[in-house]
């Protein structure tokens, strides 16, 4: 495992990130949750995210239980807040002050830790001003109960606004979580500029395009039986717009690149993504301890330019699709 420093500051984290956005306290059992964590530890991943409202608070549960007894200073555990949770009441959601201070005690209690490496604004809200929210996450810095402070889904002037009462404050805005893969690459007209400019690194989600970009769909067979295009409950709604036959039939054209690199489309996806030097860690997740092991070969590859132009020529022409389908209301209707 390699790691790398997370925007302009002295936090190191490993280019993979652990993540159980779909999985823990849904998909998967406990026992298997806590494999795959146990898993990500052996290949040297250190950096684990997760959110209150994965699984209405459940998925920190099981990352606390899953990392309970390891050394804590050898771990960086990111958390975000936004999302309602609980009763879903006026207050139990956005980024409130009110919000942000229940929100992260909540989150310490579940994750069965004194404070989180990284505190993370799940998106924007429109709602409250900025000025609170970034008082808020000060103050959080200031009592020991976060030490940095990062975004997602945060376009580049809100990055601007935001990362300048940071600032201002004395605190440091050090990373933004998008969607980014060789199926979505948004992020890279104005998103990752601004970030080089503000110094702000990329963590980010999805980088295999929910598992499309493995090679396990194909043009005109069956779905996978198992497989999250399959799980109503877990993502078939979000998988769906990469499963037209264009897109399909540019993924399978991955595989003799992959293989001549001795890797499987995943590991090359992965490693496309972490080429990217405005990325500091693309976030795996994970339903078998044996993915974790798999995608973890991604770490360090180097890919040459002329690897990374057939990969990208393979994507050429192909329309990126309505991100709304997949993201949080920029509200609170949530």
């Amino acid at each position: 495992m390699e790691f790398r420093y997370l925007g302009n500051s002295g936090l190191k984290i490993s280019e993979l990130t652990y993540g159980n956005w779909l999985t823990h306290g849904s998909q998967v059992e406990n026992d298997t949750a806590t494999a795959c964590v146990r898993k990500a530890l052996d290949v040297g991943i250190s950096t684990f995210d997760t959110a209150d409202v994965y699984a209405n608070t459940q998925a920190e549960t099981v990352l606390g239980e899953a990392l309970k007894g390891e050394r804590r200073e050898s771990l960086e555990i990111f958390t975000k807040v936004y999302g309602p949770t609980g009763p879903k009441g006026h207050n139990d959601t956005g980024l409130s002050r009110k919000h942000i201070t229940e929100s992260i005690n909540g989150s310490l209690k579940r994750l069965q830790t004194d404070y989180v490496d990284l505190y993370q604004a799940h998106r924007y809200d429109v709602e409250t001003p900025l000025e609170e929210t970034m008082q808020a996450f000060a103050d959080l810095v200031r009592q020991g109960k976060v030490l940095y402070i990062g975004v997602s889904e945060w376009n580049a002037q809100q990055l601007r606004d935001g990362s300048a009462l940071a600032k201002e404050l004395g605190i440091q805005l050090i990373s933004n979580q998008p969607e980014y893969s060789l199926l979505w690459r948004v992020i890279e007209d104005e998103v990752v500029p601004a970030s080089k400019e503000l110094g702000i690194s990329q963590i980010v989600w999805s980088p295999v395009a929910q598992g499309v970009l493995t090679g396990k769909y194909k043009k005109g067979a069956e779905l996978p039986a198992g497989s999250r295009a399959t799980d109503e409950k877990g993502g078939a709604g979000m998988i769906s717009r990469w499963m037209g036959d264009d897109v399909l039939d540019a993924v399978a054209q991955l595989e003799p690149i992959a293989s001549d690199l001795g890797l499987t489309q995943a590991q090359l996806s992965l490693a496309w993504v972490l080429h990217n030097d405005n990325v500091a860690s693309a976030i795996i997740g994970a339903s078998r301890p044996e993915q974790v092991e798999s995608n973890a070969v991604a770490a360090g590859v180097k890919l040459e330019a002329d690897v990374v132009a057939r990969i990208e020529a393979v994507f050429e022409g192909l329309a990126e699709t309505d991100p709304s389908k997949t993201q949080m209301p920029a509200g609170r209707e949530a």
